[in-house]
């Protein structure tokens, strides 16, 4: 495949799924702030929000504290933010646009419907119908445009490289999200255990949609040890690291054999794979698990700038 049609499907699917994560991100934190007990007085579930979304830095450039309203208006409608809904909408369907005749005509519509209704949004808009409404919306269709590739394109290699866009998108978004909680809205020793806590973890999972899937599997009240092992180490979960990288080595080796050829990237892949199969919950919290977690959005990030550089790059 060429290198230029590689990168422009493997963004169109980081750029659908990293819309999705903005609206996970900012619903979870929309739900703790309803729940907040610090009487309107902080916005610890805000600034959470933008180093989840690593646009702390980028949003104090634009000035004023980190209240629900900008904070919402800058990861969902500003356009000079490049990993806003808007923004990500709009660059994946111009993404799409470019590989017209390599996606399905029904993949095109459902990226396109998507966008031309997003231009519809406003923050007042969204102010006035509910801001979960919102969120949920983003996220149907994001599901929507992955369920119409799922179901509508054959098995060949555009299909592989929007597959590794949504999987190293997801493992990124999944290990910020943990991370944040577990380390920067971390409770009191007084809190641990309490209300707010349980409700900030119950939160945590229902934003990647692991609240039942916990339950189902632990029949357990909800522990920060279990959550983390069911989002990091469960390859039967698809949304955790393990299941992701899983996905992503069976798709590198593929092309590895495919192209016959030896690529760092391929070997990255496999060594983080072997890191989350051999690991086990009770030594990643000795050793830290916010240590764990930045080593492995470190390595996501250089594997991501791997398959650019193997893949991506004209020979």
């Amino acid at each position: 495949m060429l290198s230029r049609a590689a990168d422009n499907l493997y963004w169109l699917n980081r750029y659908v799924e990293r819309a999705e994560s903005m609206a996970r991100i900012l619903g979870v934190a929309h739900r703790m702030s309803m729940q907040s007990t610090h009487g309107g007085t902080r916005n610890d579930e805000w600034e959470a929000a933008l180093i989840i979304a690593g646009c702390d830095k980028s949003f104090a450039l634009h000035g004023g504290p980190p209240t629900r309203r900008a904070v919402i208006d800058f990861l969902a409608f500003a356009p000079d933010n490049p990993s806003s809904i808007h923004a990500c909408l709009k660059a994946g369907r111009e993404n799409a646009r470019a590989m017209r005749a390599q996606i399905t005509s029904e993949a095109w519509e459902s990226i396109n419907a998507a966008w031309l209704e997003m231009r519809t949004f406003s923050m007042a808009k969204v102010e006035a119908d509910g801001f979960n409404t919102f969120f949920d919306w983003v996220r149907e269709r994001s599901q929507l445009f992955r369920g119409v590739a799922e179901g509508t394109m054959q098995r060949d290699d555009a299909y592989r490289f929007m597959r590794l866009g949504t999987l190293l998108e997801r493992a990124d978004s999944t290990a910020r999200i943990l991370d944040v909680k577990y380390h920067v809205l971390l409770p009191s020793a007084a809190d641990i255990g309490g209300a707010v806590d349980y409700y900030q973890w119950g939160a945590l999972l229902r934003s990647v949609s692991a609240f039942r899937i916990y339950r189902q599997i632990y029949r357990d009240s909800i522990r920060p040890l279990k959550v983390a092992e069911l989002l990091v180490l469960r390859e039967d979960f698809p949304r955790s690291l393990h299941a992701c990288f899983a996905e992503i080595v069976q798709i590198l080796q593929y092309l590895r054999e495919s192209y016959r050829r030896d690529y760092p990237s391929v070997r990255l892949a496999e060594s983080m794979l072997l890191k989350l199969r051999y690991d086990d919950i009770d030594s990643i919290f000795t050793r830290g698990l916010h240590e764990y977690l930045t080593s492995l959005i470190d390595t996501n990030i250089e594997l991501g700038a791997a398959i650019a550089h193997d893949f991506m790059q004209p020979n």
